[in-house]
């Protein structure tokens, strides 16, 4: 019984990391498409090499999603804590998929998590979500949009002599070296909380002691992510890269460049699971702020940040749903 429980948990997890790549594709290729430096296949299969690679490079994230969050209890009740918040995460990341917002797919899977140990009663480290989610995610987007709109406003000071359309063919050129790493970035982010689940679910399960990640899965967290990402996620890339902004090359090149460095800073030196939807959304609106704030759509950018809101208590309330339905039926 516990075995199945076990297999199915991480096939599961496998289902959310191919959510979140279909769901967050548009954070490493919708700029680039919409300023036509990439066509909508080549964006994809980069972006779904990319992060492939990016999601083999770090376990730090990982770890802090699969021993940090909650205190799973061993057997088959630590189980069903598990796959509730699996299913609250996949709940949410689905319906905001439907309705084209780009909320944050690492997100949903600590609300559901939350959501999930809250209603077993099971210890949630509170210290943690303050310092390594809660704290990133206000951050987070404020570093990318001023980080973005200075670094935009520099550009701008830099080239102001050139010739329009060299800089724009240039930057298209650009594009595809700064699409690259921000897929790289998203790889390295997000494949680690589906890896840090599944570890969660291996301990719970009592096939494994400590929150190291094994190989298989990796490699399995990876692929289920590249897969996904490759699967696309239209509705969303046309909310980032028309509806909140017109971009241009040049402004494309460097949201993706800053939030790329955003992201890899905080895998690699904080190991803290942080948004890339905010990440390249806010920097999406420091390069367009530099136009003038008018430039911004600001009524659309008022629905994703309601929806960032509402994403790690709307991800908690289905999952605290889902367990105690789950609950009645194991």
């Amino acid at each position: 019984m516990e075995l199945a429980l076990v297999l199915l948990v991480v096939a599961i997890a496998l289902v959310f990391g191919y959510t979140n790549g279909f769901h967050d594709a548009a954070n490493s290729i919708a700029t680039s498409v919409s300023t036509r430096a990439l066509t909508p296949h080549v964006a994809l299969v980069l972006a779904a090499v990319m992060n492939f690679v990016g999601a083999l490079l770090g376990t730090g994230v990982a770890e802090t999603i699969g021993s940090g969050i909650i205190d799973t209890p061993l057997g088959t009740y630590g189980l069903v804590v598990v796959l509730a918040g699996l299913l609250g995460a996949i709940s949410w990341n689905v319906l905001t998929w439907w309705l084209g917002l780009p909320t944050s797919s690492s997100h949903a899977l600590i609300g559901g998590l939350t959501g999930a140990g809250i209603a077993s009663a099971a210890t949630v480290h509170w210290t943690v979500i303050w310092e390594l989610v809660v704290i990133p995610m206000l951050a987070s987007p404020l570093v990318g949009f001023v980080l973005a709109f200075a670094v935009m406003i520099g550009l701008l000071w830099v080239v102001r002599n050139a010739a329009p359309g060299r800089i724009t063919r240039r930057f298209r050129l650009l594009q595809t070296v700064s699409a690259a790493a921000m897929a790289l970035g998203h790889g390295l982010q997000d494949a680690q909380k589906t890896m840090g689940v599944i570890v969660l679910a291996l301990v719970a399960g009592g096939l494994q002691t400590g929150f190291e990640i094994p190989l298989w899965v990796k490699l399995t967290s990876a692929l289920a992510l590249a897969l996904g990402t490759y699967a696309g996620g239209w509705r969303i890339v046309r909310t980032l890269g028309r509806r909140v902004i017109e971009l241009d090359p040049a402004r494309g090149f460097v949201a993706e460049s800053v939030a790329a460095g955003v992201l890899y800073t905080t895998a690699l030196a904080l190991q803290a699971p942080i948004s890339t939807t905010h990440t390249i959304t806010s920097a999406i609106m420091g390069v367009g702020a530099t136009r003038r704030l008018s430039a911004v759509r600001w009524g659309v950018a008022r629905r994703i940040l309601m929806a960032w809101v509402l994403t790690i208590p709307g991800a908690a309330l289905v999952a605290a749903g889902a367990y105690l339905l789950l609950s009645l039926l194991t």
